[in-house]
């Protein structure tokens, strides 16, 4: 089974994944990107690379297996995060959500500038990752864990519900609009 965890940059992803490693195999896709250069071309206007999804799909399809692979969905659970993570083949898909003043702030605080941590807070306010994982896998696949005000170590457990099928999905329970 393959779960993604994906998100705003900044909503605790990799923290929350980290913790996560010892009972399941666990893809941090922003490194793989990085180090096999699964991307096209950088962007040098918002300081960002290009990311080759179908190179990265096949990728993680051969590294891991392909989704839908299990026959009860519980074997051989593979977790796969990042911001694009999304936009593979899952069984289920976990949204980590940040309220929007809080994300620019940690945004900051780790060395973002100004103008692509405004952008990533106002991409939070407006559902952007949210929307794209439901048109992408459907309502009845995705689950919102917000995480403002959580431990890496709770959002971890909420990951864990997740793949457990102790969650039921929850696309469209935190609403950010008004921090527009």
């Amino acid at each position: 089974m393959r779960v993604v965890v994906t998100g705003t940059p900044g909503t605790g992803k990799t923290s929350a994944t980290a913790l996560l490693e010892d009972e399941f195999s666990v893809a941090h896709l922003n490194d793989e990107v990085r180090d096999r250069e699964f991307w096209t071309e950088r962007d040098e206007e918002r300081d960002s690379l290009v990311v080759d999804v179908e190179r990265l799909e096949t990728w993680v399809d051969e590294e891991y297996g392909a989704a839908g692979d299990s026959e009860d969905g519980t074997d051989d659970v593979t977790i796969v995060e990042s911001h694009l993570a999304h936009l593979l083949p899952a069984d289920r898909v976990v949204v980590l959500r940040c309220r929007p003043d809080v994300l620019e702030s940690r945004l900051l605080d780790r060395g973002e500038n100004d103008e692509k941590a405004s952008e990533n807070r106002e991409s939070e306010a407006l559902d952007v990752i949210l929307a794209e994982a439901v048109e992408e896998h459907g309502v009845e696949a995705v689950y919102e864990v917000e995480t403002t005000e959580q431990s890496p170590e709770a959002v971890a457990d909420a990951v864990r519900a997740v793949v457990e099928g102790d969650r039921e999905p929850s696309a469209g329970t935190v609403d950010y609009l008004e921090y527009l």
